[in-house]
């Protein structure tokens, strides 16, 4: 409650609760998740609107084994409950199953120690095309230099092969002192390799496309939307009265 007290005064609108399972520490069953109206009876209501907070569900699967991924394949009726399917792959063969092929919605990437492959283009860009966004956290940057000094350098290697693209910056905060404002977070960004642009698309519209990826996984296999065709200058040309353009090419 603390946390989402914290989390509306400085601007978040959603806030994804983790539950967290790591197959290497002992065996683990993906559970129900526990729904946010019995752990916080009254939300808040978002700053500057009459909202109230979004709070969502969200599976974190620590990945060692391609084992381990067998589960995510399977149709469990637990992993369709939650809002956000997330996978934290250890290895490069599992970094490129978690890009290609695995139906996921984020792919977390390590920050607290040095990675132990290099980042491809190739699964890159096609976790890109597939809709699949990377997650970089901030909160261990801010409890250690030399978790840090890793974060940048991860960060960093992974822009130099996604271009910026498909970017959340995520806090995975345990503590409300380990919150920090959407614009802080924007400004961390920087640090990462990111444009401003991207930065605040980062803290914004990629976690909202995220979102979207999860309801689409959910419920369907695609969206649909429209976009308003532009206009042709001939076609402008025609709709132009003639006597209008008569004057106007005299």
């Amino acid at each position: 409650q603390n946390i989402l007290t914290v989390c509306f005064s400085v601007g978040y609108s959603a806030v994804a609760l983790n539950h967290v399972i790591d197959f290497k520490e002992k065996k683990q069953e993906i559970i129900k998740p526990v729904s946010p109206s019995e752990l916080f009876p009254s939300l808040p209501i978002v700053q500057g609107t009459s909202k109230r907070i979004k709070v969502l569900t969200r599976l974190t699967l620590v990945v060692s084994d391609p084992s381990h991924c067998n589960l995510l394949r399977s149709t469990s009726t637990n992993i369709r409950l939650y809002d956000i399917i997330a996978v934290f792959p250890k290895t490069e063969k599992l970094f490129h199953i978690a890009c290609t092929t695995l139906d996921v919605d984020l792919v977390c990437i390590n920050v607290t120690e040095k990675l132990p492959f290099y980042f491809r283009r190739p699964p890159v860009n096609m976790a890109i095309d597939r809709g699949i966004y990377f997650e970089l956290l901030y909160t261990p940057a801010i409890k250690d230099s030399t978790m840090r000094r890793y974060t940048i350098s991860n960060a960093i290697s992974l822009m130099q092969i996604c271009k910026g693209k498909n970017i959340v910056i995520s806090s995975a905060a345990e503590r409300a002192l380990e919150l920090r404002g959407p614009y802080d977070v924007a400004n961390l960004g920087l640090l990462f390799g990111l444009s401003e642009s991207e930065a605040k698309a980062a803290v914004s519209t990629n976690c909202r496309a995220t979102m979207l990826h999860g309801e689409t996984r959910k419920t369907a296999c695609g969206v649909v939307y429209t976009v308003k065709k532009p206009r042709k200058v001939e076609e402008e040309e025609t709709i132009v009265p003639a006597c209008k353009k008569a004057k106007t090419q005299a």
